[in-house]
């Protein structure tokens, strides 16, 4: 009997930051592939307020408890990274309807880029369908409470970042 190709599923983004939502995805996928690899993306053009070394850590650290997921940053094509992983599976998360036309384009260009590679879309757990990174990023500018948002590190790293004076 032939040897089945492992399922590994990429669930790129830029996790600025990553927030409860990221993990309860994260948490289904692991429950549904061999391997998951997380994707933290530099993404200059969104000019992310926390560094990629720092993301790639937090999101280490809030996903150590699942044995088959990787986390790794890149800087390139994602079609360029998913092949460099192995990824089979490409994982998009929608929250809302909104989120639904600008993935349905994405997905039609990746196919396109990495016509061996499916889309899957997935969606958080209901509590979480409202949390997006940047009302994350936000409520702690402005000195809000996000702890209900992201892990507790995730927290104090918005927290430390705002008090030492990041760009508003």
């Amino acid at each position: 009997m032939p040897r089945a190709i492992p399922r590994i599923a990429v669930y790129p983004g830029t996790f600025d930051p990553i927030t409860n939502g990221h993990i309860d995805l994260v948490a289904r996928a692991a429950a549904l592939f061999e391997k998951v690899v997380i994707g933290v993306a530099e993404s200059s053009a969104k000019r992310p307020l926390l560094p990629l070394a720092q993301r790639v850590e937090l999101v280490q650290d809030a996903l150590a408890r699942h044995d088959n997921v990787e986390v790794l940053g890149f800087e390139t094509l994602l079609a360029y990274f998913v092949r460099s992983v192995g990824g089979t599976i490409l994982l998009r998360g929608l929250r809302a309807v909104s989120d639904f036309e600008y993935e349905f384009q994405m997905a039609g260009m990746n196919r396109h880029l990495i016509p061996e590679v499916e889309t899957l879309f997935l969606t958080p757990g209901e509590k979480h369908s409202f949390i997006s990174s940047t009302l994350v990023r936000e409520i702690a500018r402005l000195g809000g409470d996000v702890s209900s948002f992201v892990p507790s590190a995730v927290a104090a790293a918005l927290q430390a970042t705002w008090k030492h004076g990041a760009a508003s």
